[in-house]
């Protein structure tokens, strides 16, 4: 990943009122942006990896708060084995080569999903990025990885199951908020806008708990070729709706 995000200060023609504080991105379409050119798929991650560049420095230009990405599925772990060693290895030189950088710029970095799938090498170093960016402010960015819904939900249940067995746990306090701190994102606000790209229209098991009230945007642009305009122009459309939360139909 060449160069490194620089994150700008909220331009004032901007609305703060109209953006949303998390923006959830599930980045899709970069073999198909490779195959289209001929290229190998590794190239493809590659030029998605600019991409992840692009967006972070998009998100720090509009003011928003908080960035998920959804790299890597526990799904993805069936795809062929050279394409995962490609993908495993551009996570340890992204993360080599962009943690100072985000330290400086106040950029938080986490990981949610099953790490430990990624070898003890890959999790220390996905330890460190964390521990040395936890004290940035000005943007969380959470890279998905590993990661699945409804592995998430179950691994949750699984937990609170545990605890009212050893008696840690009154059944009779679980509820929404309770579940919720048991997921991977726990202390994080929900999505407020998820964008997927490539033209596709479904969550493939993203974020489905956090996702309850989140407004979607389809985009059908590649991954590898988004840009902050296609940023921009999502977070106008979000802009121009009216959320309801389910206190309104119709």
């Amino acid at each position: 990943m060449s160069g490194a995000p620089k994150l700008q200060p909220l331009p004032d023609t901007a609305s703060p009122g109209a953006l949303p504080q998390h923006v959830a991105i599930i980045m899709d379409g970069n073999r198909r942006w490779a195959e289209a050119r001929g290229l190998p798929v590794a190239l493809g991650h590659k030029a998605g990896a600019e991409a992840v560049r692009r967006v972070i420095e998009g998100c720090g230009h509009q003011g928003i708060g908080w960035l998920t990405l959804f790299a890597f599925s526990s799904e993805n772990w069936l795809r062929p084995a050279d394409e995962v060693t490609a993908l495993t290895g551009l996570l340890r030189v992204y993360l080599r080569s962009e943690v100072a950088t985000f330290a400086k710029e106040g950029i938080r970095l986490r990981v949610i999903g099953d790490r430990a799938r990624f070898g003890a090498e890959t999790v220390r170093e996905i330890d460190q990025a964390e521990a040395v960016t936890a004290g940035g402010t000005r943007l969380n960015v959470n890279v998905a990885l590993s990661y699945g819904a409804r592995d998430e939900m179950v691994a949750a249940a699984r937990a609170m199951a545990a605890a009212a067995r050893d008696g840690r746990l009154d059944p009779e306090a679980i509820d929404e908020a309770a579940f919720a701190r048991h997921l991977f994102t726990a202390g994080m606000p929900d999505p407020d806008l998820i964008i997927r790209t490539s033209g596709e229209q479904r969550l493939s098991n993203f974020l489905l708990w956090q996702a309850a009230y989140a407004e979607f945007v389809f985009q059908d642009v590649l991954w590898p070729d988004y840009g902050a305009e296609h940023l921009a122009r999502a977070l106008r459309d979000y802009g121009r709706r009216e959320r309801r939360f389910g206190a309104r139909m119709g």
